[in-house]
């Protein structure tokens, strides 16, 4: 089963080539993560700012599926890394990936794949199921996040109390926003 971007692109594109269709998709799904980077609320007790990435990451996940999804986040963070100013707040280079929220960076490029893996058997085209993709992968960027935070801090409770707890209700409304808004992405299609 094919996901939302590409189905898109070949029905707007039909004679571009796969490759070419494959780079656009995937540098869009680059950028739109790094412009939801740009929506930041700092918070004074963790190092950890709230951010619309992750409503990107479960978006440019299930849109462009496992392959395409996770390409668009390693090149989210290649661009990063190298000084383009993508990540939360127009932060750019290695210190912000191998400092407190680097775990969740890292664990973008995992969701991206595992959402779209899930996006691929079509399970966020109905808002029945679209939820499991969702939560997922948020689970998975929890996990990584909040792993690397605990090695940081120093403290699995200390990472748990600034990286998990405070972004809990947040992230559940991305999750609930991005399970209406592929189901409802897919019908205009159709």
């Amino acid at each position: 089963m094919t996901t939302l971007a590409p189905t898109i692109y070949t029905r707007t594109f039909p004679r571009a080539a796969d490759w070419l269709g494959d780079l656009v998709l995937i540098l869009l799904g680059a950028l739109f993560v790094a412009a939801l980077a740009q929506v930041e609320i700092p918070l004074p007790f963790t190092p950890v700012p709230i951010t619309g990435q992750t409503f990107g990451v479960l978006l440019v996940g299930a849109a462009l599926g496992a392959k395409r999804g996770a390409v668009a986040l390693a090149f989210y963070l290649a661009m990063g890394v190298f000084g383009l100013p993508f990540f939360a707040g127009g932060a750019h280079g290695w210190n912000i990936v191998s400092g407190a929220t680097g775990g969740y960076l890292i664990g973008f490029v995992l969701a991206a794949y595992i959402i779209g893996l899930l996006a691929e058997r079509g399970l966020e085209r109905s808002v029945r199921t679209s939820l499991i993709p969702f939560l997922v992968g948020t689970i998975i960027i929890y996990v990584c996040g909040v792993a690397w935070l605990a090695i940081v801090l120093g403290s699995l409770s200390k990472a748990i109390a600034a990286g998990l707890l405070p972004f809990l209700i947040g992230d559940a409304i991305k999750l609930l926003a991005a399970s209406l808004t592929l189901p409802a992405a897919w019908k205009f299609v159709r």
